[in-house]
């Protein structure tokens, strides 16, 4: 497992220093439940490239995501596209997920996410087609942590979804 969780943090790490025009395309969710909010607190990294141009293709606009202020005065389109393409449910319950902020890490956008009012959970499902509507060979590696117990789940366009029990 340790060796697992070791490989796919090198190639995350080896992935971050690819050029503009890099042939990863891969995106890292992490989810994380907090029992004390009630909350599962979700944190995905995403190609800043790569989003921009999905939101482009997507909303027919010239967007850009070059500086902090873009950011937010795209909040709106980036929670819009989040919302069709990253679903959790746990224990059958589709949860209701708000961006609420993002930051740039070197060539990659951190998007905080966030569904409240989360009781303690059996099973998490997870759908996320986060760029798969522009790269057929997008791989959305996704962990899912409950306590001291992580779960981990490759997502791609063929297989977008998956579940766990805790």
């Amino acid at each position: 497992m340790k060796r697992t969780f070791a490989l796919l943090f090198a190639l995350i790490f080896l992935s971050s220093f690819t050029t503009k025009d890099h042939e990863t395309y891969l995106s890292v969710t992490e989810i994380e439940y907090n029992k004390p909010k009630k909350s599962l607190q979700v944190i995905s990294r995403v190609f800043i490239d790569d989003f921009e141009d999905v939101l482009n293709k997507r909303y027919q606009r010239d967007i850009s995501l070059s500086y902090k202020a873009d950011l937010e005065t795209h909040k709106g389109l980036m929670e819009k596209y989040l919302d069709k393409k990253l679903k959790i449910t746990v224990d059958g319950k589709i949860l209701d997920l708000k961006l609420l902020g993002s930051k740039f890490d070197a060539d990659q956008i951190v998007l905080f996410i966030e569904a409240t009012g989360v009781d303690d959970f059996k099973k998490v499902s997870v759908e996320n087609l986060i760029l798969t509507d522009l790269f057929d060979s997008q791989k959305n590696i996704t962990h899912v942590k409950k306590g001291e117990k992580i779960e981990s789940m490759l997502l791609t366009k063929a297989k977008g979804n998956s579940s766990v029990i805790f």
